[in-house]
């Protein structure tokens, strides 16, 4: 009887150990671009935004309409790696001065945070910016990765009031961005 018990305990237990590793992931669905050679996590109630000569994907929330998720594609000039282009904060630096507030835009970001990654055989670099428009200030998470000669950017962006509230979750879907 005894013996009985310590295996339901143990099973239950193992339940709820696994329960937690999942809820991390929880109220994320996957996009996976089988052709392009990306896939990563988005959260549950984001639809996907129809965007010419732009990003390949844009996902964007239901409620908070400005809360988004999109990926770019670029090549990379003579097939350099991510570490040849720069460090996380050389990257991160252009990044800020070329996509996310070029000259003439009316937009200034400010990087907060760049990191590297590996993951398998992919180095990843990791941004955190503030960014200042005209009428708002925004918070944007990132991660950069090369594959094939092309640049892939991953780019979730939130208004500042809301970046404390959405980091972990917006964290996981950064983290959960994969090139092949």
């Amino acid at each position: 009887m005894l013996k009985r018990i310590a295996t339901i305990m143990v099973v239950i237990v193992s339940l709820v150990l696994s329960s937690c590793t999942v809820s991390a992931a929880s109220g994320l669905k996957s996009h996976i671009d089988s052709t392009d050679g990306y896939e990563f996590l988005y959260p549950n109630g984001w639809v996907p935004v129809k965007v010419n000569n732009g990003p390949d994907v844009v996902y964007h929330d239901l409620i908070e309409t400005r809360e988004n998720v999109s990926v770019v594609v670029s090549p990379v000039k003579d097939g350099k790696t991510l570490t040849e282009l720069g460090t996380p904060s050389e990257v991160g630096y252009k990044l800020s001065k070329n996509a996310i507030a070029p000259p003439g835009s009316g937009r200034e970001a400010e990087l907060i945070n760049a990191e590297q990654r590996e993951k398998g055989t992919k180095t990843y670099y990791l941004l955190e910016y503030a960014v200042k428009l005209p009428t708002q200030e925004r918070h944007n998470f990132a991660s950069v990765a090369i594959s094939r000669g092309k640049l892939f950017t991953l780019n979730v962006s939130t208004s500042e009031a809301r970046a404390e509230k959405m980091k972990e979750q917006f964290q996981t879907v950064v983290d959960s961005f994969s090139v092949y």
